[in-house]
């Protein structure tokens, strides 16, 4: 099957800012992740028990807005994010859904290219079968409108990826 999509990792220039001060204008302190499991936005996957993270705050639409010259309005939100402390080397974009980033209950927000909200689909897949989550995509995608998603786990609201047109 064709993927129409690729996830992206947050660009490591715009890691190299939050590192230094975070999207809400605060320096962050790293802090060594006990346990592991935090869902990592730098390399697309979970961190591991001992590594150096840090949470910051992101702007994702901000962030792309930038990138694309248009404006974010009223669509402009700030949240947390863990990111490698230092600079990891990883994966920064690929086809498809990054399985190891999901969860049982995602929200895909979908916006324009304009930065315009175009509504959002709940998604309830269990995470043996995360694969199922490109379909999902695809069927948001199949809409022209669509320039961008957004995947949010449903319990906390965090931004996880975003998903571009490939």
């Amino acid at each position: 099957m064709t993927t129409t999509h690729e996830a992206r990792a947050i660009a490591p220039a715009v890691l190299k800012q939050l590192r230094e001060k975070d999207d809400a204008g605060i320096a962050r302190d790293p802090a060594v992740d006990p346990e592991g499991g935090a869902p990592l936005r730098c390399c697309l996957r979970r961190s591991q028990a001992g590594e150096r993270i840090v949470l910051v705050s992101y702007a994702p639409l901000r962030r792309w807005a930038e990138e694309t010259g248009t404006e974010p309005g009223a669509y402009d939100e700030c949240g947390p994010v863990f990111i490698h402390a230092e600079e990891c080397g990883g994966q920064t974009s690929g086809p498809g859904y990054p399985a190891e980033m999901h969860g049982a209950r995602r929200v895909l927000r979908a916006y324009s290219s304009q930065g315009h909200i175009l509504g959002g689909t709940l998604i309830e897949i269990p995470k043996e079968r995360a694969t199922e989550m490109d379909g999902a995509l695809r069927d948001v995608f199949a809409d022209p409108a669509v320039a961008l998603v957004h995947v949010r786990a449903v319990e906390f609201g965090c931004f996880l990826v975003e998903v571009r047109r490939r």
